[in-house]
């Protein structure tokens, strides 16, 4: 056979790149580096060519992985403590969700709609509640104290021993752990609502009964008691340095784990340490308040209707602006 000229050569060689171009692949099994029939040719002018298309005299260098990117823990990273804050929009009824018809119901037809703001612990949560005209029995016992704000609505709640608790638009209710006896709705009834889930049935007592606390009796002068000028506010504990306005509470309920009042304040600012225990719900009356988290520099208006959520360790900066009213509920 006649040897080709080096031109000859080239020119082979230009051919063969411009038929098939240039093309990187892989094929299992084989070496991960990249080939091409230039490639091929080449290596075949120096060995012989071998059924895997490899080449006996090449050796392709060997596979250096890039280093791995760091790994995140994901499951030790904490979730920075963050306010959860809704409008009365968020709780409009075109906003909740059905739960349909209630199944154990004696009279009306009382159907269920709600929405939960959030959770901040497995054991504290708040949202809202709607429901249509009907009464039903609660014979099993309550498993969870819930502590409502009545937005509209009439009804009432029954002891086990037939005592009946009756309220309206304004009202806060109670109804601790272990409760048993009977809901009637008589007006469609739109609730707030925060749920402490602890551990023990706290009342004492053979009977254990709901609460009603009329709007009247929130604010009365002789009830409050100036406690931030103090130091140690009911809702913030003890306030680092001094503290820049004064604000009084009034404590309606306080058992166990469960603490529920109304508090006021003057303008002026808090700085919140973190908060202890499983959260603190709070619902503005009146007022205007800004709240700002330390963890992201968030900052949320709060005025009337507004509802606010503070998960456990949360601390942040609370400015009130105008005078402000609000109910609170804390999880300990």
């Amino acid at each position: 056979m006649t040897m080709k000229s080096a031109p000859s050569l080239l020119a082979a060689i230009i051919v063969l790149s411009a038929i098939a171009p240039l093309t990187t692949g892989f094929t299992p099994g084989r070496s991960s580096t990249p080939t091409s029939p230039l490639a091929s040719y080449l290596d075949s002018l120096s060995g012989q060519q071998q059924p895997n298309g490899i080449a006996t005299s090449y050796s392709p260098a060997p596979f250096r992985p890039s280093p791995p990117a760091p790994v995140i823990n994901v499951a030790t990273t904490a979730t920075p403590p963050v306010f959860h804050h809704a409008s009365p929009e968020y709780f409009s009824l075109n906003n909740l969700n059905s739960k349909g018809l209630r199944s154990s119901y004696d009279w009306g037809r009382p159907q269920d709609w709600s929405r939960t703001l959030a959770d901040v612990s497995d054991e504290f949560s708040a949202g809202t509640w709607y429901c249509t005209e009907g009464g039903w029995q609660s014979s099993n016992a309550k498993a969870v104290t819930e502590v409502f704000y009545v937005i509209e609505g009439h009804g009432m709640l029954g002891d086990a021993d037939g005592a009946r608790h009756y309220f309206g638009p304004g009202d806060l209710v109670i109804i601790p752990k272990g409760h048993t006896g009977r809901w009637d709705v008589n007006t469609p009834i739109h609730k707030l609502w925060a749920v402490n889930d602890h551990a023990y049935i706290e009342e004492s007592g053979p009977i254990i009964r709901v609460q009603v606390i009329h709007y009247r009796d929130f604010f009365a002068p002789h009830s409050l008691v100036e406690t931030a000028m103090l130091g140690n506010d009911p809702l913030y504990g003890r306030l680092p340095g001094p503290v820049i306005s004064s604000s009084a509470s009034n404590i309606l309920y306080d058992v166990g784990s469960t603490q529920v009042g109304v508090w006021t304040c003057n303008p002026g600012s808090f700085e919140v340490v973190p908060l202890a225990g499983k959260g603190m719900w709070f619902h503005v009356l009146e007022g205007l308040m800004f709240i700002t988290n330390d963890s992201d520099g968030t900052t949320k208006r709060c005025v009337a209707g507004d509802t606010v959520l503070l998960p456990p360790g949360w601390s942040g900066l609370i400015d009130v602006l105008e005078p402000v009213k609000k109910l609170f509920t804390v999880a300990r």
